[in-house]
């Protein structure tokens, strides 16, 4: 298919000392398709890398990574097959990743926290240092080495619930709590940077994901391939990729003509947000209705401020949400309400179903009979 990138990488046989020039073996193996790199310009900005281990003959590991669309649907944009989990397979991945599908800017990179990563990503030609790109970790990873340090069966969920928060006041709730368990588990955390695995200070770059879940939900569907030889499994992501484009397509063609704007996934959120939004006191303190202060008649949460700061200009407020989601929280959408205005303006352009369905727009092409692909 025109578009397709698949680029071989080999090593040289030696005997002895020598180098035979006559013969290669296989080393690395990077691929993605057409569709996958025009459909990510129109994914949320961010990634989910992992790799998964190949049974079979041949052996080895399929390095992959995913993105998201705007109602919540996984999609795979790139592969390698690799020998393992090295730092070499993961710059090898990573590089060709950055030239070929993710050149775009301040792409956030959500990952564990394998070495080869941190070593491929940090180095100054990857092309994956801030601005440019960012790294965060999942927190299930995070989570997992911190309770190897500390043992007990809620010090997990003290972590976790830290790094989950939107605001800075509810980190520092959870944090002190972890101070009074155990002052050595704060030590512990405060050695990684907070932008890293919090989501109060990720700047909104994480729309909420705090996982590798993403690509790990795609390990499950590629469990049939795991055994496959080179050839067959570049071939089996072709096909599926093939039809998923055209159920996604179909899905999104036909929600568009029926008049929906938003995605199912973000209309279920606002729905919540519509009904909170009627529990508080707007007050409106500027003349071209961007600043507020909103007060709450009814709490919203277990943990409240009883009163907000919201502005519409810079989409903020206290509440960390309208950042942190990329759309209006129920008090912003509060102030919409008092000063009249459509809240969806203030909704990112990914939630839409026309971004959507700009993904799938392009299809893939029926693979040519007979094909000459030499086996891998």
């Amino acid at each position: 298919m025109e578009g397709t990138v698949a680029l071989l990488k080999t090593s040289p046989v030696r005997v002895s000392d020598n180098v035979d020039d006559s013969t290669v073996y296989f080393h690395h193996l990077f691929w993605t398709f057409s569709p996958c790199v025009e459909a990510f310009r129109h994914c949320k900005p961010l990634i989910s890398i992992d790799g998964t281990h190949l049974y079979g003959k041949y052996g080895g590991t399929l390095l992959l990574v995913i993105a998201q669309d705007g109602n919540s649907n996984i999609l795979p944009i790139a592969f390698s097959l690799v020998e393992g989990e090295n730092a070499e397979s993961w710059s090898f991945f990573l590089t060709n990743l950055r030239q070929h599908v993710t050149p775009q800017q301040g792409i956030l990179v959500i990952s564990d926290r394998h070495n080869g990563i941190k070593a491929a990503l940090e180095n100054s030609n990857s092309g994956w240092l801030p601005p440019h790109a960012y790294l965060a970790f999942c927190i299930r990873h995070v989570a997992a080495n911190f309770a190897l340090s500390f043992k007990g069966t809620d010090v997990k969920r003290l972590l976790v619930n830290a790094a989950y928060v939107k605001t800075e006041a509810e980190f520092h709730y959870w944090f002190d709590i972890m101070r009074t368990e155990n002052p050595a588990m704060c030590d512990w955390a405060n050695k990684i940077e907070y932008d890293k695995w919090t989501q109060h200070q990720d700047g909104g770059r994480r729309f909420g994901h705090m996982t590798t879940n993403i690509s790990e939900c795609v390990n499950s569907v590629m469990k049939g391939t795991q055994n496959l030889p080179g050839t067959a499994l570049v071939k089996s992501t072709y096909g599926w990729l093939a039809e998923l484009f055209v159920i996604r397509g179909q899905t999104t063609e036909a929600q568009l003509a029926s008049g929906v704007k938003f995605c199912q996934s973000f209309m279920k959120a606002m729905k919540r947000n519509l009904k909170d939004s009627r529990c508080f006191t707007v007050t409106l303190f500027d003349r071209h209705q961007s600043e507020y202060t909103v007060a709450e008649t009814t709490p919203t949460g277990s943990f409240s401020l009883g009163t907000y700061q919201v502005s519409l200009q810079d989409r903020t407020c206290d509440f960390g949400y309208f950042q942190a989601l990329h759309h209006p929280c129920c008090h912003a959408i509060a102030c919409c309400a008092q000063s009249r205005l459509d809240w969806s303006i203030y909704v990112d352009e990914v939630y839409t179903m026309q971004k959507v369905f700009r993904m799938y727009q392009m299809g893939f092409v029926p693979p040519m009979p007979g094909g000459t692909l030499a086996t891998l």
